[in-house]
């Protein structure tokens, strides 16, 4: 019996995280998440940054030398699917309505250790794509270290208009589970909005338009009335709204009602843009989830057959810097592989962004979108040493992000070489 108890303590210890030691790190370059800083060196105590700059104390702590390499704030992901995994190994309404909801929350346990491993320190999920409130589960569960991840931002169920979202394509009378929450009008939106918050949201996510016109294009959803509505309910609490949104008067309705984010606004006007950069409403592109969908489609990646689909996503950042918007990162990954989350920044730079512009997309305004700027997403002092190292210099070629040696969060090493 003796023996038992011991070796469960000692798995259990083997099981629970490293306490976050001191540290000194030792990079060529640190990017603190708006600046580029050759020379410095960063302390850690206790999981918080405690010292930047060229001289650092050392006495105390463990020197990490990372010659060769960059230093940055562990990155921000703000439009991901941890219970959703890659469309060309199982069509989403498989996932939907074939794959158990067991078997959904132990994948998202794998994708949220293999995005943590690869540099992406939080996240922010958007929607559970019709496994109700598991997101919120696997939040909690990261939470209380019982699974390895990022810092987790969740959505629950998003909220769509009644007969706009799927799966479809059933015999009348033939019910089957959705993607996501019907609810409509005034007492409708309302109730669910608070049975969200309820549920342990931290953001709702609306879709303010889907794939329901005539011919199968993208249409509005929701009244503008609708939309304000749902942003009014949700900021009584203290929740900000995201906005799927890709239609010119979708993207338009949204940001007229308020909400904080819109999501893919591909087909955004340039009135539409300079409506968003007044009212102060960030753009996540989510260029990946295209790249990669045309992919699936087909598409062999070279220049010279370009989908239309991939031209408007490039197209669309050029649009809105033009017009002063706010671009945040946010890939959606899930779609794609988790853990390949850096395509985004690749392909925003790519798409015109300099790398110190995507850098800071995916750092210190991601962090300030969150409302959490003064808690991490930058490298200074009284931060969260949520922090990965790079080999090389992501700043003349942001490819170096596929490179990741150390990533720490909250102080604590979860990835060294």
């Amino acid at each position: 019996m003796i023996r038992l108890v011991t070796i469960a303590m000692m798995w259990l210890a083997a099981a629970l995280p490293v306490s976050a030691q001191t540290y000194v790190l030792a990079p060529d370059r640190v990017f603190d998440g708006e600046e580029v800083h050759d020379g410095w060196r960063v302390r850690l105590e206790d999981g918080e940054i405690t010292a930047v700059g060229a001289n650092v104390d050392e006495e105390g702590a463990e020197m990490i030398d990372l010659s060769g390499q960059t230093l940055l704030p562990g990155l921000i992901d703000l439009h991901s699917h941890l219970l959703l995994h890659p469309y060309d190994e199982t069509s989403w309404n498989d996932q939907v309505l074939v794959e158990s909801l067991a078997e959904r929350a132990i994948r998202a346990g794998k994708h949220a250790e293999a995005t943590l491993q690869a540099g992406f320190t939080t996240l922010r999920d958007l929607g559970s794509e019709g496994a109700g409130y598991a997101d919120i589960g696997i939040r909690d569960a990261l939470d209380k270290g019982v699974i390895e991840g990022p810092r987790l931002y969740v959505a629950g169920p998003a909220i769509v208009a009644t007969g706009s979202y799927g799966p479809k394509g059933f015999r009348d009378g033939v019910a089957v589970p959705l993607g996501a929450v019907e609810a409509d009008g005034h007492d409708g939106l309302i109730r669910e909005v608070r049975r969200q918050i309820g549920g342990g949201a931290d953001w709702v996510k609306v879709y303010a338009d889907y794939r329901w016109g005539p011919d199968g294009e993208t249409r509005p959803t929701f009244s503008e009335e609708e939309l304000r509505l749902v942003v009014e309910t949700a900021a009584s609490s203290g929740r900000p709204v995201a906005a799927h949104a890709a239609s010119d008067e979708a993207i338009r309705r949204a940001v007229e009602a308020g909400v904080a984010t819109i999501e893919h606004g591909y087909q955004a006007s340039p009135e539409t843009l300079r409506l968003m950069a007044r009212k102060d409403v960030a753009l996540c592109p989510t260029l990946a989830a295209g790249y990669y969908i045309a992919q699936y489609r087909g598409w062999d990646g070279a220049e010279d057959n370009v989908p239309q689909r991939v031209t408007d996503a490039r197209e669309l950042i050029s649009r809105a810097t033009k017009a002063g918007v706010t671009i945040c990162n946010g890939s959606d990954v899930g779609v794609f592989t988790h853990g390949r989350n850096a395509a985004e920044l690749e392909l925003l730079v790519d798409a015109g962004l300099s790398p110190r512009e995507a850098l800071m997309a995916a750092t210190s305004v991601n962090a300030d979108i969150l409302g959490a700027g003064d808690e991490f997403g930058r490298i200074r002092e009284g931060l969260a040493a949520d922090l990965v190292a790079v080999k090389g210099d992501p700043l003349s070629d942001i490819t170096a992000l596929d490179n990741v040696t150390y990533v720490l969060k909250a102080g604590r090493i979860v990835r060294n070489p």
